[in-house]
């Protein structure tokens, strides 16, 4: 059996705004796409908490998180994650707590330490906070008693939360949360489609070390990766200049709305600025199915991961929506041979 039919797939969102396009359209864009992914058997959408980023409006994560859940029926949906230094345990778990009850069975949790920032914005964030290394698995550990069924003997409830257990996924571009995943016997989603430095050791350190919980028996691992399919391999290369695009301005700083393909990104960036995006791009798997399907089984396998979440910045809505298609379709078909 092929390796793609044992693999989930899902899709991770930042809910970029093209340029030309209104905040609210960035917003209706996600939930097209979420529809699709639920129509086409993705299996979690989720949502990536960033602040003070032009090119961006996933700020208030939660409440788009709402939005998706809504407006769709049965995809799971969550964070990817929620930025827990930027936020108290106890505010967090009862919005989570509250989304969960409206919206059973279908949230997760994915929560990460990195500010999703700026300094001036995590500060404007977290006012005079001073975190230490030992906050953050105090955090989650704090977090996952109020979700607890132990949470309602505790002084401090979140209500709605305790005793709903929502599914909690640590998220990474290091080792130490790989460490904190394997102690706490939790899921591990490595951001590979940004910081691929890293994603190996991280997985063997989890894996090696991974200790069993009642909620998570096995290690699990999802991989992000940047995914772009066309219909032909020129297509698609042509496409991805907008991710290409996209990186660059973080490399410089200038986040931007997301910007349309071009011909030729030599025009574009200077050559050490090329060698940067495509280390941080590494993990970028673009052409037409075939292509696509080809070098994706070979990182599933080389990888284990037991799930791929998957990154896709293309200008044209259509493009991008076919892109998915494309996707489900690889998965589809493996299946079936």
């Amino acid at each position: 059996m092929s390796i793609l039919q044992h693999t989930e797939f899902s899709i991770l969102d930042l809910v970029p705004v093209r340029q030309g396009s209104s905040h609210k359209e960035a917003m209706e864009n996600s939930l097209k796409i979420a529809r699709l992914a639920e129509k086409t058997g993705f299996k979690r959408y989720w949502i990536a908490e960033h602040h003070n980023t032009p090119s961006l409006v996933s700020s208030a994560t939660p409440l788009l998180i709402q939005y998706i859940a809504q407006g769709t029926q049965t995809i799971r949906v969550g964070s990817g994650g929620v930025m827990l230094p930027n936020h108290s345990p106890l505010i967090v778990a009862e919005q989570f707590g509250t989304l969960a009850t409206l919206y059973p069975n279908r949230i997760d949790l994915g929560l990460g330490r990195a500010p999703g920032t700026d300094g001036n914005t995590a500060r404007a964030l977290r006012r005079d906070r001073e975190e230490s290394v030992e906050d953050f698995p105090r955090d989650v550990q704090e977090l996952r008693s109020y979700l607890s069924v132990q949470g309602s003997h505790n002084s401090v409830r979140a209500i709605p939360g305790e005793g709903l257990d929502v599914p909690v996924y640590l998220l990474g571009s290091s080792t130490f949360s790989a460490r904190l995943a394997a102690y706490l016997g939790l899921p591990y989603a490595f951001a590979s489609h940004f910081a691929p430095r890293y994603l190996y050791e991280a997985l063997r350190i989890y894996r090696n070390e991974f200790s069993p919980s009642d909620l998570q028996h096995n290690p699990y691992t999802i991989a992000g990766v940047n995914i772009v399919i066309a219909d032909t391999d020129e297509e698609a290369e042509y496409l991805a200049t907008t991710g290409e695009q996209f990186a660059l301005q973080i490399i410089r700083n200038t986040r931007k709305p997301l910007p349309p393909p071009v011909k030729d990104m030599d025009s574009i960036w200077s050559p050490q600025e090329a060698i940067q995006v495509k280390l941080m791009r590494e993990y970028s798997f673009v052409g037409s199915p075939d292509t696509v399907r080809n070098k994706l089984s070979h990182f599933i396998e080389k990888t284990g991961v037991n799930e791929i979440i998957v990154t896709t910045y293309i200008y044209d809505m259509q493009a991008q929506l076919h892109s998915f298609e494309l996707l489900s379709e690889l998965k589809q078909k493996e299946s079936s041979l």
